[in-house]
C-alpha cells in the first residue's frame, strides 16, 4: 500500500516538473484608454488545453463610474506608485534579463503612452522605460514594444496584441529573487493598498 502511494507521489511530482517545463502559453489582447480597458485573456497548458479564459470588461456588468473622479484617482496612483517603483528599476532591469530567457515569443505587440504632470517627470521616466523596453526587443525577434511620451497631463494608455509561452521551472528562481527584495515588496505593497483606497472611495 505504501509503495503504490509512493509511486502515485512519484508520478505527480514527475507531471507537476513536466508541467512546469513543458510552461503555460498567454494569448492576450487589450486596449486601455482612460478608465476603459477591452481585451481578452487566455492561458492554456501543454500549448493546447485551454484553462483559462476572460474577456474583459465584463459585458453582463455595467459600472457607473464619475469620470472627474477617476481621472485624479490615476494622477494620484502614477506619482506615488512611480515613486516606490524608482528604487525598482534596477531589479527589474535584471529579472527582465532572466525573463526573457524563459520566454519564447510568438507575438509580442504592444504600445504604450505615458505621460505625467511635468514634462521634466515624463521626459526623465519614458527613459526609464525605454531601457527596459530595449532589453526585450533585442531579445526576441518578434518583440514589437514601443513607447511614447505625452506631454498633455497624466496619462497612462496601452494596446497590445501578445501571444507567448514562458517555461515555468526556468523561471522560479528569478522571481524568488527579485520578491526578497525589500523594495519590490514595498512596492507591491503600495499597489495593493491603492487598489483598496479605490475600492473604498467607490
Amino acid at each position: 500500500m505504501l509503495n503504490i502511494l509512493l509511486m502515485i507521489i512519484l508520478i505527480i511530482i514527475i507531471f507537476i516538473i513536466i508541467l512546469l517545463y513543458a510552461g503555460i502559453r498567454i494569448a492576450l489582447i487589450y486596449d486601455k484608454k482612460g478608465s476603459k480597458l477591452k481585451g481578452c485573456l487566455k492561458i492554456l497548458i501543454l500549448k493546447k488545453i485551454k484553462v483559462y479564459s476572460i474577456k474583459f470588461p465584463d459585458e453582463d456588468k455595467e459600472e457607473e463610474e464619475d469620470e472627474e473622479d477617476e481621472e485624479e484617482h490615476e494622477k494620484t496612483d502614477i506619482k506615488k506608485i512611480l515613486k516606490l517603483a524608482k528604487p525598482c528599476f534596477g531589479y527589474f532591469k535584471e529579472f527582465l534579463e532572466s525573463f526573457v530567457k524563459c520566454i519564447h515569443v510568438t507575438k509580442l505587440e504592444n504600445h504604450l503612452i505615458f505621460g505625467m504632470d511635468s514634462y521634466a517627470d515624463t521626459a526623465k521616466y519614458i527613459g526609464y522605460i525605454w531601457s527596459l523596453l530595449i532589453i526585450v526587443n533585442n531579445a526576441h525577434k518578434n518583440a514589437r514594444l514601443t513607447a511614447e511620451p505625452s506631454f498633455n497631463g497624466s496619462i497612462l494608455d496601452a494596446n497590445g496584441n501578445n501571444q507567448l509561452d514562458i517555461n515555468l521551472l526556468m523561471l522560479i528562481p528569478p522571481t524568488i529573487k527579485l520578491i526578497s527584495k525589500k523594495e519590490v515588496r514595498t512596492l507591491i505593497k503600495g499597489v495593493i493598498d491603492e487598489r483598496r483606497n479605490k475600492k473604498d472611495d467607490v
